[in-house]
């Protein structure tokens, strides 16, 4: 618990760059991307797979290209995503080398860790830029608040086959927890949201924990504890960002939807 919360306060500092905005959040999202991309397809190297390396880092840097040059025209992202798909087949045309798994690994990465943090940015360049901040509220103020909560009250397991230590408990004081500081948020600093916010502290808190959980079913598919050793007490870019990873999307179109 300890190194939980040291690791915890050291990651604090990177929230300055979802405050300085612009190129830095931008940055930020293409690194724990990228990261994220290369810890996923060693996770799928454990048991064998041999997915597409190139072609995820050149996906990755092309989907940001794109913003860089069209930042305002969706059909580009459309055309990144058609491409995407048609590069991760053709990798699979050598069918005495490449096995199913190999082509399915590459574009599974690709979408889930460099498409699904993409949504920082786009929230980022939208004309709601100040409701970033749930993302972090609802994916980090989930985590801690079902942990400490889990660890007071926790008596009925929530995923036992894929995170024993997770109680219903936990999940449920999560929700509330990133409720109540979507709704702070929204009252101090976007009152004209507020309504907006609490949506998305309820329905961002648990779309984060289905992400935290399916990373998990992908480690236990895969053998692995961690995703990596990057960050002491929390493992890899995935450990720490996989709710984030769910919750952007997320915010991004209660936002497009309901804003």
């Amino acid at each position: 618990m300890k190194t939980r919360i040291i690791s915890a306060c050291i990651m604090l500092p990177l929230l300055i760059l979802v405050y300085m905005g612009g190129i830095w959040i931008t940055a930020a999202a293409f690194v724990v991307g990228i990261i994220g991309l290369n810890e996923f397809y060693k996770g799928f190297e454990a048991v064998g797979t041999v997915p597409c390396k190139p072609l995820g880092y050149t996906a990755a840097v092309l989907l940001y290209g794109f913003n860089i040059f069209f930042p305002d025209d969706y059909r580009f992202v459309m055309f990144w995503a058609a491409l995407t798909v048609i590069a991760s087949m053709v990798y699979g045309f050598d069918v005495e080398k490449r096995k199913l798994q190999d082509m399915t690994s590459t574009l599974m990465g690709i979408f889930y860790t460099v498409f699904l943090s993409y949504h920082i940015v786009l929230i980022e360049q939208s004309s709601f830029r100040q409701l970033i901040w749930l993302v972090f509220l609802a994916a980090f103020g989930t985590d801690i608040m079902a942990y400490f909560t889990g660890m007071a009250l926790g008596k009925h397991k929530l995923c036992p086959h894929l995170s024993p230590k997770k109680s219903i408990e936990g999940a449920v004081g999560g929700v509330i927890g990133s409720v109540i500081l979507c709704v702070l948020f929204g009252h101090f600093f976007a009152p004209d949201f507020k309504v907006l916010c609490l949506v998305i502290g309820f329905f961002g808190s648990i779309v984060s924990q289905l992400g935290d959980l399916s990373a998990s079913a992908f480690k236990r598919q895969m053998g692995i504890k961690d995703y990596g050793n990057l960050i002491p007490g929390h493992g890899g870019i995935l450990d720490r960002f996989d709710s984030v990873l769910f919750a952007a999307p997320a915010v991004f179109y209660c936002i497009e939807f309901l804003a």
